[in-house]
């Protein structure tokens, strides 16, 4: 008898049916639905919406185009976060520990969860957007699809950390930790409030914080201003850090099968 000899799963296992199948069983989820849709509309009607920042002018649109672009990243973040962090569930299900049975990489199995978080990232930011246009948000069309877009990629740090702390806390609670620790994250990292504001040692200290470099670009299509490669460094080392993490809690939380 002929035995065919195993194969292993390109790209170690990540494939488009497996992101369609997980997507389906995240959407199920009434909180994550909450987080997407209803979260970044709500901050930005309560926070930017007054005919004052109609009419107060910050780089090529209106203090309320400004503040719509960092309500977006902010429910970028809780977005993609809460999309990364539901792998604490399936932890909770020793299903994580089950993969370890199968050929999937966890290379693979992080960009899986990575891809299903930027997705419902995007959904976040269309929908901020869509609420900004009717809400008095003034943009040049150049800015509407540039903030919107570096919103949404740079989100993918947040992808990563979700991940990361998915495999650090207890399934129970994870967002009830998560959501706290971002709302400070944001606060120091000058996303509410901009980082000249804050003083020489709280504007440096805004710049070691993964919210920065998103926030910063993000932003920068509309008032043309800040340091681009400060930025962007924050958000490469960032990613590559919770990343990192994210598949060295993989390993070792499925060492023992």
């Amino acid at each position: 008898m002929t035995v065919a000899a195993r194969t292993l799963p390109r790209l170690g296992g990540f494939n488009l049916g497996m992101i369609g199948l997980e997507l389906r069983r995240m959407m199920r989820n009434k909180r994550t639905v909450i987080f997407t849709l209803i979260m970044p509309a709500a901050f930005f009607l309560l926070f930017g919406s007054s005919a004052e920042y109609r009419t107060e002018r910050v780089g090529d649109g209106n203090v309320t185009g400004y503040i719509l672009i960092s309500m977006a990243v902010y429910g970028a973040m809780l977005a993609t976060t809460s999309g990364g962090a539901m792998v604490s569930i399936e932890r909770a299900a020793g299903w994580s520990r089950q993969l370890r049975l199968t050929p999937l990489k966890p290379l693979a199995y992080v960009a899986v969860k990575l891809s299903l978080a930027m997705i419902i990232g995007a959904v976040s930011v269309a929908v901020a957007c869509v609420v900004g246009a009717f809400g008095g948000a003034e943009l040049p069309p150049h800015a509407w699809i540039g903030c919107a877009l570096l919103a949404w990629v740079c989100s993918l740090v947040f992808a990563a950390f979700g991940l990361f702390m998915g495999y650090l806390l207890p399934s129970e609670n994870v967002m009830q930790i998560l959501g706290p620790v971002l709302a400070v994250l944001s606060f120091a990292g000058g996303l509410f409030v901009p980082v000249d504001e804050l003083g020489s040692t709280f504007a440096t200290l805004a710049k070691l914080t993964p919210v920065y470099g998103v926030g910063a670009i993000a932003r920068y299509p509309l008032v043309q201003d800040g340091d681009l490669w400060v930025a962007t460094l924050n958000v490469l080392v960032w990613t590559a850090l919770f990343a990192a993490g994210a598949m060295w809690r993989f390993r070792r939380d499925t060492a023992r099968v």
